[in-house]
């Protein structure tokens, strides 16, 4: 059995999808195709951009998405049993699946990441992924603090917790 799991948002990094582009005339298409559909020049951010303007919200969801779907749908002996994704991962499974077509996903990923950022904006906050430590013991300092919003968000695995709220919150309940 072949499964493939796509990643959500944190999976970004400087030149995310630059080989694909360079060396796939179809990953070329896709790339160019989104630079249209959304409005901007996301391959320039992806390509050679800072980490900085890669972290913003409304950048990292459609560039996830789209290094993880049109390295897919390019990929020439792809043929999974099954995908799955984490969070923005899903839509990347579902394109993958041919549940979904690649621009209508890539446009609900564009209005999600829009509205997140905009929440950001008006709320500033963050999150931080908390390893080695047992979940009881996170739930723990979560609660512990006062004044500011700090909960689990994401039980990712055994061992691993990611934890969000305000930014004196989260930088709070680190130093703990």
């Amino acid at each position: 059995m072949v499964a493939y799991m796509f990643p959500g948002q944190g999976a970004q990094f400087p030149g995310m999808g630059k080989s694909l582009y360079e060396s796939s005339s179809e990953a070329k298409k896709l790339f160019d195709q989104a630079n249209e559909i959304l409005g901007f020049r996301i391959t320039d951010i992806m390509f050679d951009g800072t980490p900085e303007a890669l972290k913003q919200t409304n950048v990292t969801q459609p560039a996830v998405f789209l290094h993880s779907a049109i390295a897919a749908l390019t990929a020439p002996d792809f043929h999974p049993d099954m995908v799955a994704g984490h969070s923005l991962g899903e839509f990347s499974a579902l394109v993958a699946n041919k549940s979904l077509q690649f621009e209508d996903a890539l446009k609900l990923v564009h209005q999600r990441a829009l509205a997140m950022q905009e929440a950001c904006e008006i709320n500033p906050s963050t999150m931080a992924a908390i390893l080695g430590l047992p979940d009881e013991k996170v739930e723990e300092i979560c609660a512990s603090i006062e004044g500011h919003i700090v909960v689990p968000a994401n039980y990712n695995c055994p061992g691993q917790l990611v934890i969000s709220g305000s930014l004196e919150g989260i930088q709070i309940a680190c130093e703990n």
